[in-house]
Parts: structure tokens; sequence; C-alpha cells
């Protein structure tokens, strides 16, 4: 995986802008096509929570993608956001050589 200081997308903000407008779907339609809330689209395009793996799957099976794709941005984006606060820890090696 690719080491980036930009933030990556949030994968809602990709299923939004690179497909649902380009086949001019509203959120409601969409949500009725994937079996899902209209609110929980709506809340996943607009990056306000995490892409989860059942997500995945019907996002997947709706765009014919797959869903490891769609969970890679996540995670992507996940471990960015992580590493914005790391943690301070001392490395394991170190620890078995104290006396």
């Amino acid at each position: 995986m690719n080491i980036t200081k930009r933030k990556p997308v949030h994968p809602g903000i990709v299923l939004l802008e690179d497909v649902i407008k380009p086949l001019n779907l509203t959120i409601t339609k969409a949500s009725e096509c994937m079996g899902i809330s209209r609110k929980t689209l709506s809340e996943l395009v607009h990056g306000h929570c995490t892409l989860t793996p059942e997500m995945a799957v019907r996002i997947g099976e709706a765009t014919g993608t797959t869903p490891e794709s769609w969970l890679e941005m996540q995670n992507r984006l996940s471990l960015w956001e992580a590493k914005q606060h790391k943690p301070r820890v001392k490395p394991l090696a170190d620890m078995c050589c104290e006396a």
C-alpha cells in the first residue's frame, strides 16, 4: 500500500461522484436499488460513516465491481486517519534487551 500525505477520498464520495451522479440517480432511487434506507446511503455518500463489508458487497453487486475494491478505499482512509494520531509506542525489540 502506498504511503500518502494527502487524505484518501471516502468511498461514499467516490460512489456519489463516479456512479450515482453520472447515472442521474437520486439518493432515494440508488438506495432502493441497493436495498438500504435513504438515510444510510446519504450518510455514506457524505462521508459521515465508515463503509462496512456488507455495504461493500451491496455496492459491488449494484455497480458490477468488487467489494474488495470498495473496502480497500475504506482501509486506505482509515489507516491514513489513524496515522494522523500516532500513539507513542516503544519498539517491542527494545523491551527484550532491558535488564
